[in-house]
């Protein structure tokens, strides 16, 4: 887990902030709200999500990463997998290794098989969580601390397992109300120096630890709502945002970032924005 990213031009990951190489997505070709299983989607259910503005939203999306430079893969997207969209969940890159989780939902299981494909098919080693059911959306890593979310879609013995794999790294178990999905709706690390978070839904324990080691950007209910903590660094500072998130948008320039504004707003219905719809392989 030490190696650099020169040593690999592949993968490699040590944060949620260096520049963006290499990620994959998915495009929401069949996305629909076929089972509610969080607070948005039980927003929307009876509205529905219309596939050709998310698919126009999402190509928009895939043209802004390709514009900034960055390799986009797509991977082959199946009928039977109406929330593919959402590449986070199925895994995480640390160090040069792709970690590949276990779908905890009836609806998202077997997801996790065609990005297997997709890694062998290019040669790619990953190392299967199969045993534990963790996923994406729940790990956010900074250097040598990665914080695990504790949801129904990721589970404490999965933050055990890990940290027995990864003992040279620090393996912290963030439990939030159950609400908010994944812990990047309500906390996500922008820099080495700033992360945005929705306090409502953590502990004052974990909070207190935030605040001890970045400077905080608070996100209304409103623009949590609208996953306003959900953004996506792709390095030097840039963002990417939505729209409506008005006040996070100015919180985030006002402390030096660049917003790039792009409208995804019929893909947030289902419950997930950039950081949900996007799986890093490579940063440096």
């Amino acid at each position: 887990m030490n190696e650099t990213p020169e040593s690999n031009h592949k993968t490699y990951c040590a944060n949620e902030y260096d520049v963006l190489k290499r990620v994959i997505l998915c495009a929401p070709q069949y996305m629909t709200i076929r089972e509610v299983i969080n607070e948005t989607q039980k927003e929307f259910e009876d509205e529905g999500i219309h596939i050709k503005t998310a698919l126009k939203q999402h190509r928009e999306f895939v043209r802004i990463l390709e514009e900034q430079g960055i390799e986009v893969i797509l991977l082959p997207y199946h009928k039977k997998y109406p929330e593919q969209v959402f590449t986070r969940d199925i895994g995480f890159t640390l160090g040069q290794t792709i970690f590949v989780a276990k779908m905890a939902h009836d609806v998202r299981m077997g997801e996790e098989d065609v990005l297997k494909r997709w890694l062998e098919d290019e040669e790619m080693s990953y190392y299967s969580l199969a045993e534990d059911r963790i996923e994406g959306g729940d790990v956010v890593i900074d250097g040598k601390t990665i914080y695990v979310g504790l949801s129904n879609r990721t589970h404490q013995e999965a933050v055990d397992h890990l940290q027995g794999l990864l003992n040279q790294f620090d393996v912290k178990a963030i439990p939030f109300k159950e609400k908010y999905l994944h812990l990047d709706c309500v906390f996500n690390v922008i820099s080495p120096d700033v992360a945005l978070i929705y306090p409502p839904a953590l502990t004052k324990e974990d909070i207190d630890l935030f605040s001890s080691r970045y400077a905080l950007i608070e996100v209304s209910e409103e623009e949590q709502f609208t996953l306003g903590t959900n953004v996506l660094n792709i390095g030097n500072k840039k963002i990417l945002s939505l729209p409506v998130n008005k006040q996070v948008n100015e919180k985030l320039r006002d402390r030096g970032f660049e917003v790039i504004e792009v409208d995804i707003t019929e893909i947030i219905k289902s419950g997930g924005s950039f950081r949900c719809c996007t799986l890093p392989i490579l940063r440096g």
